[in-house]
């Protein structure tokens, strides 16, 4: 484990994995193989931990990347590769449909994860989720599932929100105005949280679309004029402000020893 410079933009290799949780995941009854990428702050902690949950392509550099901020704002950040067992080819459709149904292997992995980062002895207790794309809407789901933070990217939202959401921890979102794969998400999401009395913080951002946080475009290459097309990818101007919301919601209720989850 350890911070990753080869994580930056340009760098001519980039370690996705460096830690094994398969033994975790198959005896919970999960993935027969499970990888992920921790970053590490500096110093000996205990710090935070946050769970990471990819976009629909996968672990790739941009999550390093979004793993590795966390990480110098004071986190121990552990990305699951939910595609480990097959790559995106062979698990994107059962990660899919596992994410439909509210239950199934990706949940497993992903709770198997939350518990390496609780037994790991470098967390404080406190640990928050967050999710981009289809991770955003696992991050949802999971948020009344004992998270004390959530930070949720243009996520879909599940099929009956009221009842999925209800006790949810404390949320902040972020959607894009010009994406046109979620029209009305950010609106719909603030009504049902407003009702059930979750704490949150969602905005839409004018300029951007989906998957603006990230800081190159992802993806085929062949598809991504498609994705311009359709108001996916990296919008410089907003992501500076929606990554200070998700720091400073991590503060407020990771960091803070006074902040308690509803």
């Amino acid at each position: 484990m350890g911070r990753n410079p080869a994580g930056r933009p340009g760098a001519p290799e980039t370690v996705r994995h460096n830690l094994d949780l398969s033994a975790a995941s198959s005896t919970a009854g999960g993935s027969p193989r499970l990888y992920g990428y921790v970053a590490e702050p500096e110093g000996a902690g205990p710090f935070p931990g946050v769970l990471m949950v990819h976009e629909a392509f996968g672990l790739d550099d941009i999550t390093v990347r979004h793993a590795e901020r966390l990480a110098a704002s004071g986190y121990l950040v552990l990305a699951v590769d939910l595609y480990s067992d097959g790559g995106a080819r062979r698990c994107l459709v059962a990660t899919m449909r596992s994410l439909a149904a509210g239950q199934g292997r990706a949940f497993t992995d992903l709770a198997a994860a939350r518990q390496w980062l609780l037994d790991s002895g470098r967390t404080t207790g406190k640990i928050g989720v967050i999710g981009f794309c289809m991770g955003g809407s696992f991050a949802l789901l999971m948020a009344n599932d004992g998270f004390d933070a959530a930070a949720v990217n243009y996520g879909r939202l599940p099929r009956d929100p009221e009842t999925a959401l209800a006790g949810a921890c404390p949320i902040v979102a972020n959607f894009g105005a010009r994406d046109r794969t979620l029209p009305g998400a950010a609106a719909q999401l603030e009504s049902v949280l407003e009702q059930l009395g979750i704490e949150h913080d969602v905005k839409e951002f004018e300029t951007a679309g989906h998957a603006f946080l990230n800081d190159a475009e992802a993806g085929p290459r062949p598809l991504r004029p498609l994705f311009r097309v359709l108001g996916i990818g990296p919008d410089p101007q907003s992501a500076p402000e929606a990554w200070r919301r998700i720091e400073d919601h991590f503060a407020q209720y990771l960091k803070n020893p006074g902040s308690i989850a509803p």
